[in-house]
């Protein structure tokens, strides 16, 4: 079962992602969590379908090619479709 919610979370925090770089900041507001359990943002970044990038001064958070490879297989198996490279 915790497997299924973290693959769900980590699955939410790529959506999140895809939509448009996040910086460092807004995305540690917005994922990082104490709970020795729903380590999302560790197990994201762990498994390599996350990035972080120095640009401009700043540090931004991207989708990997993994993390889209994670997207879309899990959009598929949902019965989601792709087009053009864009999730729906």
């Amino acid at each position: 079962m915790a497997d299924t919610v973290m693959e769900a979370l980590i699955f939410e925090l790529l959506e999140w992602l895809a939509k448009r770089d996040r910086s460092y900041e807004e995305v540690m507001d917005a994922w990082r969590t104490s709970c020795p359990r729903l380590p999302v943002w560790e197990d994201a970044n762990d498994r390599g379908l996350i990035m972080r990038e120095e640009g401009n001064g700043r540090c931004i958070v991207r989708i990997t090619s993994s993390g889209l490879a994670f997207l879309k297989q899990g959009k598929l198996l949902r019965g989601g479709t792709l087009d053009a490279g864009r999730f729906k």
